[in-house]
């Protein structure tokens, strides 16, 4: 009995430093766990093959926000897309999901966060609003509000209810979305109180009920990383009219193999 219990109270010892450790790589390396950019040099230039501009704004010292806009291909201008990508790599990851806007005569502006692409500066989450605001007004300039779409996808999501919430535009557009973040991250780790562990909230769930304008979300069944279930969490926030389009056997990041995707996204985008 008593060597059992010096075993399990060294086992307890052993549990509670590496729960204690672990958590401490949480908090401390959380920037390095929930985003990946890959950096650019100022000087790096596209080669998308659609007509784009290439535009950096200098903010201060540190902060650069670098964007894209993309024109549109339809030869009917019908407004512009304010696109938030997700937390890997930059805009050139995305740029391939960009003609299923142009061609229905949507230019898109799409932003690099600080740190991502072009793009310079500490990423926080107070910065991502300021930054989706800046992005805001250059699309108004181009546009009416009432000719604007704001698009969110994965961590994007967040930052476009946001904006949507504050500012008015035609639709609001989110694919894969969250309840909010400490929700995503603490599916996986339950063990640990990670709400009030992690920097970023993105509350979406706090956003949706004072956004205006129409909302189409869509969502895979089999998201491995944003919970098909944590997604459906956000429906009760909807308002009449609003849709939550249901991609049944789609992932995290393979929506638009889907036929109901494409067509329903034709579909809002012909409106």
């Amino acid at each position: 009995m008593t060597i059992n219990r010096k075993k399990i109270i060294k086992l307890l010892k052993v549990a509670s430093i590496i729960y204690l450790v672990g958590g401490m790589a949480i908090y401390f390396l959380q920037d390095f766990i929930l985003f990946h950019p890959v950096t650019l040099k100022r000087n790096h230039r596209y080669d998308f093959p659609q007509k784009h501009e290439d535009i950096s704004i200098p903010i201060n010292d540190k902060d650069t926000l670098n964007l894209i806009d993309f024109a549109a291909t339809d030869t009917v201008k019908r407004g512009v897309v304010l696109y938030f990508h997700g937390n890997k790599k930059n805009i050139a990851w995305y740029a391939k999901y960009i003609p299923y806007f142009t061609r229905h005569g949507y230019e898109v502006l799409m932003i690099d966060y600080p740190g991502y692409g072009k793009s310079t500066g500490k990423l926080t989450e107070e910065k991502l609003y300021d930054w989706s605001k800046l992005a805001y007004k250059i699309a108004i300039s181009k546009f009416s509000a009432d000719s604007l779409i704001i698009y969110g996808k994965s961590m994007g999501t967040g930052i476009a209810s946001h904006l949507a919430s504050i500012r008015s535009c035609k639709r609001l557009i989110l694919e894969t979305p969250y309840y909010d973040f400490p929700s995503v991250i603490s599916h996986y780790l339950p063990i640990y109180p990670v709400r009030w562990m992690i920097h970023y909230q993105l509350p979406t769930y706090q956003y949706l009920p004072l956004v205006q304008a129409p909302i189409t979300i869509f969502q895979g069944t089999n998201d491995w990383l944003v919970t098909y279930s944590n997604a459906k969490r956000l429906i009760p926030l909807l308002k009449k009219g609003d849709e939550f389009v249901t991609i049944k056997g789609g992932g995290h990041n393979n929506l638009y193999n889907y036929r109901l995707l494409v067509e329903k996204l034709d579909s809002v985008l012909r409106k």
